[in-house]
């Protein structure tokens, strides 16, 4: 099974299906929020979740850079760059 979460780094490099089916089975998917969300409801339910265990640290959120907004072309920059790993946060001044 191939599973694509993301390209936060960019365009996935051509795979030839094909090598991977002579081996066996093959199925690939690239599931997105729709895989996994019904309705407006359970995503405000779920986001609840999340945040709450990030409130209550029993989630850590890995933030390596913060920038102010007004620098956020830096930020992009950054991201483009590959000069980060985990999360960018963007403060309004």
């Amino acid at each position: 099974m191939l599973v694509l979460y993301g390209q936060a780094s960019g365009p996935v490099p051509p795979l030839d299906l094909q090598i991977l089916n002579a081996r066996g089975s093959l199925f690939v998917t690239r599931p997105s929020l729709n895989h996994h969300i019904a309705s407006r409801e359970e995503l405000v339910e779920r986001a609840g979740d999340v945040l709450g265990w990030i409130r209550d640290g029993k989630l850590k959120l890995r933030l390596e850079h913060q920038f102010p907004l007004a620098e956020a072309a830096e930020a992009h920059r950054a991201l483009e760059g590959r000069r980060t790993t985990g999360k960018i946060l963007l403060i309004p001044t």
